[in-house]
């Protein structure tokens, strides 16, 4: 057994559901495992992964207002140390989790056709969110 690691980092233009698969599937590549498995760690509290069809943007969009309606901003939180999106995105990224694990097959990762993995962030302004890749395999 192997292991690697990396840190990726992404730019977000604010709240939304911003695709990562392609990037994650190449660092993924270049490790030439044929099997093992990746284990992926948003390195925030505001932000979180999730994998989700990735073919419909209806299916993003209906998760961002379902997730508002769930967390909503004004809501009387006692957190809003940094504004009044602060806290509903803590609680966004509770709901989302911010760790996922996925099979290596083949080489490749075993995302179902319609699968994508989705760095969601949670706050309105752009931020820059890391992403830290470790992958044990041979």
């Amino acid at each position: 057994m192997e292991q690697h690691s990396t840190i990726l980092a992404f730019r977000t233009s604010g709240a939304g559901l911003y695709p990562i698969t392609h990037d994650v599937a190449q660092w993924t590549a270049e490790a030439a495992f044929a099997s093992g498995l990746l284990t992926l760690f948003c390195r925030h509290t505001s932000a979180s992964l999730t994998i989700q069809e990735n073919a419909s943007p209806e299916v993003l969009d209906d998760i961002g207002a379902w997730l508002d309606r769930l967390a909503p901003e004004g809501a009387g939180y006692a957190h809003a140390d940094e504004g009044p999106d602060d806290m509903p995105a803590h609680l966004k990224a509770v709901l989302t989790g911010v760790s996922l694990a996925i099979p290596l097959v083949g080489g490749r990762l075993a995302l179902g056709q319609w699968q994508g993995i989705f760095l969601a962030e949670h706050r309105r302004a752009p931020h820059r969110r890391e992403v830290a890749l470790h992958l044990v395999g041979a």
